[in-house]
This record gives structure tokens, sequence and C-alpha cells, in this order.
């Protein structure tokens, strides 16, 4: 098997590095950080794709996502708020809700800090991922949103994947299969 995963996404070709979560299952990692054009091109692309989608504010969770967030954002004028993985003392009276991630099989922890509540409380939001993947980051921002008391409008990300059926409310880019041995 290649250790490489070819894709086109919004019309920008990558080759996506195949990653070992555990024995016998990997996936493709899409790290848009630092990647303008890709990042640029799928907030141009989702843009077109949410256009009637009736919101108020974009949400994210820290970190690969923030660039897609802000490009969105620009895009869509619409403000963006990010979800964070730590605590620091200036956040507040944050609200937190607790995720395992498949990256790094551990707990994490999504924070909306006190002057952000504000902003999402009694609003139309968009979630917004990079990739969607066993639904564990969406879920944490879904009950961080609902403790804010905001109305999930939808769900967007660049790539779903995994199980393709659950992922059929999520507006994306494309899908990645699971790569097993």
């Amino acid at each position: 098997m290649s250790d490489n995963y070819a894709i086109e996404i919004a019309g920008v070709k990558r080759e996506l590095r195949l990653f070992e979560v555990k024995p016998g299952l990997k996936i493709a990692i899409l790290n848009i950080l630092g990647d303008t054009e890709l990042v640029q091109a799928a907030a141009q692309a989702l843009a077109k794709r949410i256009a009637d989608l009736n919101f108020d504010i974009i949400v994210t969770a820290e970190a690969k996502s923030i660039p897609l967030a802000y490009a969105l954002s620009t895009e869509m004028k619409k403000p963006y708020v990010i979800l964070r993985k730590s605590y620091k003392p200036y956040m507040g009276a944050a609200l937190k809700a607790e995720t395992l991630s498949i990256t790094t099989g551990q707990p994490q922890v999504l924070i909306l800090d006190e002057k952000d509540r504000a902003l999402v409380k009694g609003k139309k939001v968009l979630i917004v991922d990079d990739v969607i993947s066993t639904g564990s980051t969406l879920q944490g921002m879904r009950m961080v949103l609902d403790k804010a008391e905001a109305t999930i409008s939808g769900e967007a990300a660049i790539l779903t994947e995994g199980d393709r059926a659950q992922w059929m409310h999520i507006i994306s880019l494309g899908h990645l299969p699971l790569f097993t041995d």
C-alpha cells in the first residue's frame, strides 16, 4: 500500500500522507496549516455550498481548521469563534466539553471563552471543521454550543472520512476512505 493518498479538493490536488491510528487502520491526513492555496479554494467552494444557509456566526475547534474558519469568515462576511483546547485565566467563566481525539487517542477539552459566549448565545451557528472522521470533535462542539444556548444551523467540513452514510448531513467537498491492511 502506498504511503500517500492522492486527492483533488476544489480543483487543488494534494498527496495526503497515510497515518496509522491503530494496528491495521490508517487514515489520510489533511493538514491545511500553511496551505493558503488549498484553504482559499476550499473556503470559496464551501461558501458556494452554504450560500443559502441561514447563520450568524462560524464556530470551529482549535487548531487545524482555524485557517478555514478565517477564510470562510472573509468569504461570507460573518464573524468566527474558535473553541480552544486549553483554559487560560483570561477566558473567565468559560464553557467546556470533553471529547476523544482520533489522531491522539486522548481526551480533548473544547472551551468557549467567556467573551465569545455572548457572541453565540441565541445565534444561529455554522460549525466548521477540516475533516470529520469519528465525529468526536463535532460532538464536543455541539455540546459546548448547546450549553451556550446557540442554535446549530449547519455543519460543514472540507472532507468527511469513514462511514459516508453517517456524514450525509455534513456539507463537504469530498470524502476520505479508511485504509485497512
